[in-house]
């Protein structure tokens, strides 16, 4: 299947869900028995302070597709941009600050992030 991340709405597949987080944050999740790709969207930008520290047993991937954004890994901050990988490992506290109105990252989580699949 492929996937076209610029219009999720085109989508059918019982394994993809769309959710409205909070007001200018949506995620897109695709999943497979062993591994989930999320796409979040933040359209809020920039923001004036990071979002919370929070830490997961999943390793985790995540790509810049669109923006700015500072990165908070550990003790760590780091700037990216479009086009930007970071590789967080399993227990490491993180959060994000976006610094452009519109934010696009695709995470990566293995395993699957069973506290994404409940609504």
């Amino acid at each position: 299947m492929q996937l076209n991340f610029n219009n999720m709405s085109q989508i059918n597949d019982q394994s993809i869900i769309h959710e409205k987080v909070s007001s200018g944050y949506e995620r897109h999740i695709a999943y497979l028995e062993n591994l989930m790709v999320v796409v979040c969207e933040f359209t809020n930008g920039p923001a004036k302070t990071p979002d919370l520290p929070h830490s997961h047993p999943h390793e985790q991937i995540t790509y810049v597709a669109e923006g700015e954004l500072e990165f908070f890994k550990g003790a760590e901050k780091y700037n990216l941009a479009k086009g930007d990988i970071i590789l967080i490992p399993s227990g490491v506290p993180h959060c994000i600050r976006t610094l452009s109105r519109q934010v696009k990252l695709i995470d990566s989580f293995s395993p699957v992030r069973e506290d994404f699949l409940r609504t």
